[in-house]
């Protein structure tokens, strides 16, 4: 499955609403209005009113009247994600977008305790990459949430992943737990994790796939690199998820991926009562029609 499969999938998901926190930003508005008339979604924007109206005026004037789109006007950032949050938690809608907005004020109200989409769990990133000369979708975890988890987050970091999987049909997702080395070395806290979370998975405390490591990047994605360094593994060379140790291995990779690889991506925040579109405001709107396709994918899942 590639990325352009998963807007298929989600316009079979049943219907649905977004409620998009700042969205008075071309790729947001070109990216909401490309979803409608591929009937995704419904969407309630909130921000600057004027300035929506005349992002979409440039782009397609005759969606203003169209009655899956609703508009809202917010007087600042900080009340456009106050909004979109109450609507999802009072289930007028089903998935929360971030749009011209920093994360830091969208994440505040998304972990707000009054009216927040708190649920105990770990909150965590996983972008989908659809990487040039791969056959199969690469799920990378985490590169903007979680800044060194420890081991416990990790595992939690892996069920929300594997979810994630799963609701675009990877049924027994590959976890490859990444480290710069493949042997467990006592000075190195990222191979001690890797190899606890390897016996966890195999004595049935994380379920439902297979997670090897230590595993380097070569190895965990290239079967040539696992048989040079004699790496036995179900995982080795077909991982369909890298757990990254922190975020800046995370981060770098993406973007890596991204400016080097002309990777097309998607990406959405687990973890929470409902799905979150979490892209980067430099992200172009194609990648945010990605991360709304996924997400609207795994509503309900």
């Amino acid at each position: 499955m590639l990325l352009d499969s998963l807007i298929n999938e989600a316009t079979r998901n049943g219907y649905n609403t977004v409620a998009v926190a700042a969205a008075d930003t071309a790729e947001v508005i070109e990216a909401v209005l490309d979803a409608l008339n591929r009937n995704l979604a419904e969407f309630i924007l909130y921000g600057d009113q004027e300035k929506i109206i005349s992002l979409i005026k440039l782009q397609k004037q005759e969606l203003l009247n169209n009655h899956k789109l609703k508009i809202v006007h917010s007087d600042s950032v900080v009340s456009a994600a106050e909004s979109a949050v109450q609507t999802v938690s009072n289930k007028q809608a089903n998935v929360l977008m971030k749009g011209n907005i920093p994360s830091n004020i969208f994440l505040k109200a998304v972990l707000n305790k009054e009216y927040g989409l708190r649920t105990g769990n770990v909150l965590s990133h996983t972008a989908f990459f659809e990487v040039p000369g791969f056959s199969q979708l690469l799920l990378i975890t985490d590169a903007a949430m979680n800044i060194a988890p420890n081991l416990e987050q990790k595992v939690q970091i892996i069920k929300n992943t594997v979810a994630l999987a799963k609701s675009v049909g990877i049924e027994m997702p590959k976890v490859a737990v990444i480290a710069a080395v493949e042997a467990v070395n006592p000075d190195m806290q990222a191979t001690l994790d890797a190899a606890a979370l390897t016996v966890m998975n195999r004595r049935g405390q994380i379920s439902g796939c297979i997670v090897d490591g230590p595993l380097g990047l070569d190895n965990a994605i290239s079967e040539l690199a696992a048989e040079h360094k004699g790496i036995i593994s179900d995982v080795a060379g077909k991982a369909d998820i890298l757990l990254v140790p922190t975020i800046e291995v995370g981060n770098v990779l993406y973007k890596s991926l991204i400016y080097f690889a002309k990777a097309k991506v998607g990406a959405v925040l687990a973890g929470a009562s409902a799905p979150i579109v979490l892209t980067s405001r430099a992200d172009s709107a194609e990648s945010k029609l990605y991360s709304l396709a996924l997400a609207l994918c795994c509503v309900n899942k």
